[in-house]
């Protein structure tokens, strides 16, 4: 996201702060943390969507999701909010917030999530404050692991037994045909999305947050909805007209 979409993104966070939804940002930071590896000369690796993690890596994505995109958002929200500042930036690692196991040998330190401490960001949220988390877990022993954002945000989510789970992305929704915008699907259950998932037209960057809303639904969140992030104020768009800009899914099809 540019500048500009930070910046409507922020709007719409305090717009639905103000009217009493509690929202909690989760954030990744892929293409920038690609474009850091490749100026230390670094060629990022993936597999099946999910990013080959080695030490170095790992270092690069806490600095990036950490120390650079987590502050610049808390900097966005705050300069928005006038007065009072209300976001404020964690990280996995804090206080035990995301605990993880390593996911796989084969992508080095990245990390499924199996336990959140979901009591920290409702004291943050009952406090009046706006948590921005970034996604870097840590096991029992302290090792940090990158964790891929949508699942950290699926892991959230349920923890907290929120109503609704929105991803922003970099397309429309999930399409038909991904090369014809005009293809979206604006819902669908998530057994009709688990039955999508392998289809060839799915991305492979798109299955883990295809999976993540499916999995959403299926454990206890209301609903979950792919937007577009790069059309401003498609949160608010999404949330409060009846037709929505993306795709929404839900477990049973009584929409």
């Amino acid at each position: 996201m540019d500048r500009e979409s930070d910046l409507a993104l922020a709007q719409d966070v305090l717009l639905l702060r103000s009217v009493g939804v509690r929202c909690v940002l989760v954030h990744g930071g892929g293409p920038q943390v690609d474009t850091m590896l490749r100026r230390v000369g670094k060629e990022p690796e993936f597999r099946d969507g999910l990013r080959v993690t080695d030490a170095e890596t790992l270092e690069i994505v806490r600095m990036v999701l950490v120390g650079k995109i987590n502050r610049d958002l808390v900097a966005t929200i705050n300069s928005q909010a006038g007065e009072e500042p209300v976001a404020v930036g964690v990280s996995g690692e804090d206080a035990g917030l995301l605990t993880v196991t390593p996911a796989d040998s084969a992508l080095g330190f990245v990390g499924n999530v199996t336990g959140v401490r979901a009591e920290l960001l409702h004291r943050l949220l009952d406090d009046g404050l706006t948590p921005v988390v970034s996604t870097v877990g840590a096991n029992l022993e302290g090792q940090p692991y990158n964790v891929n954002a949508d699942e950290a945000a699926r892991a959230i989510a349920v923890a907290m037994h929120a109503e609704k789970i929105v991803y922003l992305t970099a397309v429309p929704g999930l399409l038909e045909d991904p090369k014809d915008e005009s293809t979206l699907i604006p819902r669908l259950t998530s057994t009709e999305l688990r039955g999508r998932i392998e289809h060839e037209s799915v991305g492979k960057g798109m299955i883990p947050k295809l999976k993540a809303c499916a999995d959403a639904v299926d454990q206890g969140v209301g609903f979950a909805h792919i937007i577009d992030g790069r059309v401003h104020h498609s949160l608010l768009i999404e949330l409060l007209t009846d037709h929505g800009v993306g795709t929404m899914v839900k477990r049973e099809a009584s929409w």
